[in-house]
């Protein structure tokens, strides 16, 4: 398996956390939950969502570049970088 592919597996099993959250979400609106914790979990899944984004979009960096050049290990370490980047300070 290369990088990439497990980098989607990874990401497939970063959304399945997601719509957990996301359940969990409903069951706390359906409960009367205090709106703070609600939005405390919002925003927790929220945030894990844009990480699952960043780490797609440098993904797509890399096939967009592959498509031009050829891409060493070090420039797809350093495209990936950029996406870890984006997502901690998104």
């Amino acid at each position: 398996m290369d990088k990439w592919q497990k980098k989607r597996k990874d990401i497939g099993n970063r959304l399945a956390r997601i719509e957990g959250q996301v359940r969990g979400i409903q069951r706390q609106l359906d409960a009367g939950a205090d709106c703070e914790a609600i939005a405390a979990q919002m925003s927790a899944t929220r945030r894990a969502m844009e990480k699952a984004f960043f780490t797609m979009m440098s993904c797509a960096m890399v096939q967009e570049i592959e498509k031009h050049t050829a891409l060493s290990d070090e420039m797809a370490d350093g495209v990936e970088d950029i996406g870890r980047i984006l997502a901690k300070y998104s």
